[in-house]
């Protein structure tokens, strides 16, 4: 692809959460902080492991399924569900990568929590990244 940039490619937006500029004495003007490039993607995944499917009233069916494991008894049966989760839900609405692998295990240290290592690369430069989403469970 000739011509096209990573910040081209890969975008700028609102920063996730969403906030403020911070304040500068030069500028009183505040506006909305952006992010772009790797950041925007981490922030993107976050969001999207964050949203159960049917909480977004005009795209009920962004998110992933990972919510439905939340009172599931933290076993590799449900490492292996949440683990394929993931990988659908990042196919499905990350178009600017491509997902490696996907791995959730219980945390050794809390019993309550499933570790989700997630193996990504971007597909305007191949650049690998890794990401460890923590899930909680009852």
């Amino acid at each position: 692809m000739t011509g096209v940039t990573d910040s081209g490619f890969l975008g700028t937006g609102w920063a996730f959460p969403v906030a403020l500029e911070p304040e500068d004495p030069d500028d009183p003007g505040r506006g909305i902080l952006l992010t772009g490039g790797p950041e925007a993607i981490r922030q993107s995944i976050r969001m999207i492991l964050g949203t159960a499917p049917g909480e977004r009233v005009m795209r009920p069916d962004f998110g992933c399924g990972i919510h439905d494991a939340v009172f599931d008894t933290n076993d590799a049966t449900t490492a292996g569900r949440v683990s394929r989760s993931v990988r659908e839900a990042l196919t499905r609405w990350e178009p600017r990568i491509d997902v490696l692998d996907v791995h959730a295990a219980p945390d050794p240290e809390d019993r309550h929590s499933l570790l989700i290592e997630i193996n990504y690369r971007t597909r305007s430069n191949n650049s690998r990244f890794n990401l460890v989403y923590p899930f909680y469970v009852a």
